[in-house]
């Protein structure tokens, strides 16, 4: 897959975070669970209307289009094989398979099967004479089985002298020597995907992949609860009121036990963070030399590049158990239970004793309100925090890879700016966030950075442009 000249680019489209998963069955008794997963918000035709479009805007001339993580949501995908040859776990069937790759080798298949027009489109894109990169993101991280790759590599059903416009990349891109493109995931700590170089660890008698925090939450906790939809903050990032307020309006009826579903789902969180955290990953130290020259050579690197590049990864928040329960608000779950259980255990002696009534138990409980609630305002989540670029990143990245550009994704949000000497860029997010449940109020996010030469041809220069559809109004 050497023939085709990845060094050099003339003109490079970057789109990230279309979060393709498998199509939600809808459902009649419940209409807005999962709505903005069903067919209806599909958005596979703007896809295809992209692609025609950006060949316009280069007159024709071969693109490289930079498919910049999160293309696929492995974590969103809740349907398994009724005739597995496997044993799939309750648990699996209830929030998901697991990522092992047989398991990976069906839910590829299953975008493949529901989004054959995106596969489509991204064929005749190819047959154009134009060059496609994936880069992995958090969400796809199971991109690294080569079973999940050739899955993708049949759908397109290329002549044998177009396979080698695609390239599957770990985690960066460098284009045209000036622009350093990542997913981003590596510089969040709740997300980071320890090792990209060797992404398999060893369970018994399988293999499979340790995933970050936000994938473990979104699949034990997002997919059991259907009426939140995880591509808008503002959908299931609010205050108490308002809480009691969508329960009482969407949910009560539906799923009474919410509260039920969401201890559970942080709790089955909590556990797989600590487990995977005793996994070790597989290496092979006479591979390890290759494995990194063709991680290089993919992403037009050097080997020390390569190397440099993955030691500005963040440290690991899984690491941390007591900063998970934070995060999961299972510290405040614990401490409310343990609370009760202590008062109860106090007042059932004293009615042995004095016989009074255990309804007394509610003078201390309702003392330890104002105690609650203080402790609850002081924990401050951190994870919004990691949205914000981090300038000594950027700078490091920048010299390590002599580019003064770097394109991120995966934070959903849309920037273009300087940032000490490094050009930022953000392409945002593809994914169908709405800010309310009837999916009545698109956030319309469908942007991509731009790449071009400029006006004396001497350089490049880049663009934040966005995509109108018939859906946003544009």
């Amino acid at each position: 897959m050497s023939d085709t000249d990845f060094s050099k680019a003339k003109y490079t489209a970057i789109i990230s975070d279309l979060h393709l998963c498998d199509a939600e069955p809808i459902r009649p008794k419940y209409p807005l669970w999962k709505k903005y997963k069903t067919r209806e918000f599909f958005y596979d035709d703007q896809i295809q209307l992209f692609l025609k479009k950006i060949q316009a805007q280069a007159n024709y001339e071969p693109i490289e289009l930079v498919l910049n993580g999160d293309i696929f949501d492995f974590d969103s995908i809740t349907s398994y094989p009724l005739d597995a040859i496997y044993k799939i776990s309750w648990l699996e069937k209830m929030r998901g398979l697991k990522p092992r790759e047989e398991r990976s080798l069906y839910k590829i298949n299953k975008i493949i099967t529901d989004h054959d027009l995106f596969f489509k489109s991204i064929k005749e894109f190819i047959e154009s004479g134009n060059k496609v990169i994936f880069i992995f993101g958090n969400h796809d991280v199971e991109l690294h089985f080569k079973v999940v790759q050739e899955a993708i590599l049949k759908s397109l059903d290329l002549k044998d002298d177009l396979k080698n416009q695609i390239r599957f990349n770990e985690w960066f891109y460098i284009s045209n020597k000036d622009t350093l493109i990542e997913h981003g995931n590596q510089y969040d700590p709740y997300c980071v995907f320890d090792d990209p170089i060797n992404p398999f660890v060893k369970a018994y008698n399988y293999l499979y992949m340790k995933l970050p925090f936000g994938n473990l939450a979104s699949r034990y906790i997002m997919n059991g609860m259907g009426f939140f939809n995880p591509h808008s903050d503002s959908n299931y990032i609010m205050g108490f009121l308002d809480y009691i307020k969508m329960f009482i309006k969407y949910m009560a009826k539906a799923q009474p036990f919410l509260i039920l579903t969401w201890f559970m789902g942080a709790i089955w969180t909590l556990f797989y963070t600590i487990k995977d955290q005793f996994a070790e990953s597989i290496r092979n130290p006479l591979a390890t030399e290759e494995r990194v020259n063709y991680i290089a050579f993919k992403s037009n690197a050097t080997p020390r590049q390569v190397r440099e590049l993955k030691e500005l990864f963040v440290e690991n928040a899984n690491r941390d158990p007591f900063l998970i329960m934070k995060e999961l608000w299972l510290d405040r779950a614990f401490l409310i239970f343990i609370s009760f259980f202590v008062i109860f255990q106090i007042f059932s002696v004293l009615k042995n004793i004095f016989g009074i009534s255990l309804f007394w138990g509610f003078i201390p409980l309702f003392m330890l309100v104002p105690f609650f609630m203080f402790y609850t305002k002081s924990i401050v989540s951190l994870v919004s925090g990691y949205k914000e670029p981090d300038e000594k990143i950027l700078a490091t990245a920048g010299y390590i890879t002599g580019v003064s550009r770097i394109v991120f994704g995966h934070t959903h949000i849309t920037r273009h700016e300087m940032i000490g000497s490094i050009e930022h860029l953000n392409s945002g997010t593809w994914s169908p966030g709405y800010l309310d449940i009837e999916c009545t109020q698109p956030i319309g996010q469908k942007n991509y950075v731009w790449i071009y030469p400029n006006s004396e041809g001497s350089a490049r220069e880049a663009k934040l442009l966005k995509h109108t559809t018939h859906r946003d109004g544009g």
